[in-house]
């Protein structure tokens, strides 16, 4: 996944002598590596750092750490970056690499692979290396029904999490995200999405009614009728968001 078009051709040629390794896809820009990742669900992708629109780390983020095949990043020269990779024990290819330097990294990809150790705490790590402080997500990406779709952040009414995996509510449409609850709340607006519940997270803008429950609880009440309750340890934040709108 590079926007050079030199780069994918000769990262395809060295990898087509490898009987163990079959290129599945080829892309020249961030969005399209998104939608490929999410699609072909690969075992390992080359990712450039630098490309236009979304770059590597963007498509990181948008499509979650946790669910990021095997990576081996591919960069011109970033100091910045390099040290970063070399922090997190992440693999690079520093352009223009040759065929030894290549097939280095495709050998420790192999380990990594017959291991079956995950790189996604090291690329959420590398995250926070490299990026300054972000904006709050905008977007959420999530393959539905054989299609990759883009979600804007403001249309979720609420996310339901299960394990490691979210359901995002959108009007009356479901979509899976494989990632915890906790570590999208994190990336959400805190002003416009309140947690309510252990496995619930709110748009505030959804919300019609706050109500007494039985046994002393409480609830909230959707503007679509859902009704989630309210857990006890989270009864502050909603406290202080009706202090803040009074």
């Amino acid at each position: 996944m590079d926007d050079e078009p030199w780069a994918r051709a000769k990262i395809a040629s060295l990898l087509s002598t490898e009987p163990d390794f079959e290129v599945v896809g080829s892309c020249a820009n961030g969005t399209e590596a998104i939608e490929a990742i999410l699609t072909v669900e690969p075992h390992l992708v080359f990712l450039d750092v630098q490309m236009p629109g979304v770059d590597g780390f963007g498509v990181i983020d948008m499509i979650g750490a946790e669910a990021m095949p095997l990576t081996i990043f591919a960069t011109a020269h970033d100091v910045h970056a390099l040290r970063a990779f070399d922090s997190q024990a992440l693999d690079y290819l520093l352009k223009p690499f040759d065929e030894t330097r290549f097939h280095r990294s495709l050998e420790r990809a192999r380990k990594e692979l017959r291991s079956g150790a995950g790189n996604g705490p090291r690329l959420q790590s590398l995250l926070q290396a490299v990026q300054p402080p972000r904006r709050y997500l905008q977007r959420v990406v999530v393959k539905s029904r054989g299609r990759v779709v883009f979600l804007k952040a403001c249309d979720i009414d609420w996310l339901e999490g299960s394990g490691n995996y979210v359901t995002l509510h959108v009007n009356q449409d479901t979509y899976l995200l494989r990632e915890t609850l906790t570590a999208l709340e994190k990336k959400l607006d805190p002003a416009q999405f309140i947690r309510l519940h252990r496995s619930a997270i709110v748009n505030v803008d959804r919300i019609k009614e706050l109500a007494p429950w039985c046994g002393g609880e409480q609830a909230v009440f959707l503007h679509d009728g859902t009704q989630l309750t309210i857990g006890r340890a989270f009864r502050d934040r909603i406290t202080a968001l009706l202090k803040n709108c009074g």
